[in-house]
Parts: C-alpha cells; sequence; structure tokens
C-alpha cells in the first residue's frame, strides 16, 4: 500500500502571494474632474518555473490600463504568484498544468487585488471578467508551433 501511495500524482497549492504591485495615477489630480467613461485596456501574461525538486512558483501577471482619449486615467500592474507543489505526474503534463491550472487557481487573487487597488486610489473598482486559459495556453502553442515552422 504503501508503494502505491508513493507513485499517486500531487498537486497542491503550498502558498499564495503578491509578488510585485503597481498604481499609477499620472494625471491626478485632474483626472478625477472627468465625468466620461475611460477605455479599459487588460493584458494578462504567465509564467512558470521549477524551483526546487516537485516545486513550482507560476506568476500571472494583470495589467489594466484605463484611458480617456490620450490620458491614462490610471496603470495598475499585480504580480500574482503562487508556490506549487506537482509531483509523479509525466514530465509532458507539467507544461499545461504551469499554463492553465496554476493560472486559473490565482486569477481570482489577483482580481481582487487590481479592484480593490483600484478602488482604493479613488476609481471605482475595476470587476474583471473571468478567463479561458486554456483557451489562451492553445493559442500561444499554436503561434509557437507557427513561429516555429516560419
Amino acid at each position: 500500500m504503501s508503494e502505491q501511495q508513493e507513485v499517486q500524482p500531487v498537486f497542491s497549492i503550498e502558498k499564495i502571494y503578491v509578488k510585485d504591485l503597481s498604481l499609477e495615477v499620472p494625471n491626478a489630480p485632474a483626472v478625477f474632474l472627468e465625468q466620461a467613461q475611460p477605455d479599459i485596456d487588460m493584458q494578462l501574461g504567465s509564467e512558470g518555473k521549477q524551483i526546487d525538486d516537485g516545486f513550482f512558483e507560476c506568476t500571472l501577471t494583470v495589467t489594466v490600463t484605463a484611458k480617456l482619449a490620450d490620458k491614462t486615467m490610471f496603470l495598475c500592474e499585480v504580480a500574482q504568484s503562487g508556490i506549487f507543489r506537482i509531483e509523479n505526474i509525466p514530465a509532458e503534463d507539467i507544461d499545461p498544468i504551469l499554463g492553465v491550472a496554476c493560472p486559473n487557481i490565482l486569477f481570482p487573487y489577483a482580481r481582487e487585488t487590481v479592484s480593490s487597488l483600484v478602488n482604493r486610489a479613488g476609481f471605482p473598482p475595476v470587476l474583471l471578467a473571468p478567463i479561458n486559459f486554456e483557451a489562451l495556453y492553445m493559442q500561444q502553442r499554436a503561434q509557437m508551433a507557427e513561429a516555429g515552422n516560419a
């Protein structure tokens, strides 16, 4: 029985933390007098790497920019990270776990941090829509394959 337990796949969250946080309001205080709705742009990036035997760090970076015409109202960037224990999982499955499963776990934390930070800066909270990380992962892999064939 103990031998069977040793080969069981392991995936667990060891720690979730904010690795980096930035907020800029370059046009304050004049920006607070504006009445129009800004254009909100969100950019995502994720990176995963092994940090120890069986332990991986995944960092999801969310950058939200609000602009009104050519003026930046605010720029908020959050790097939400997690340490994950991943053991007894085939090597070819590690990349999808770091590219899909881990960002799915981290995104709600990053979303709450962005919303809270923007609100504390004096703006209405930004509510980010859920993200399909599996589709993004597949799109990135297709682009990498295409670049490799070019």
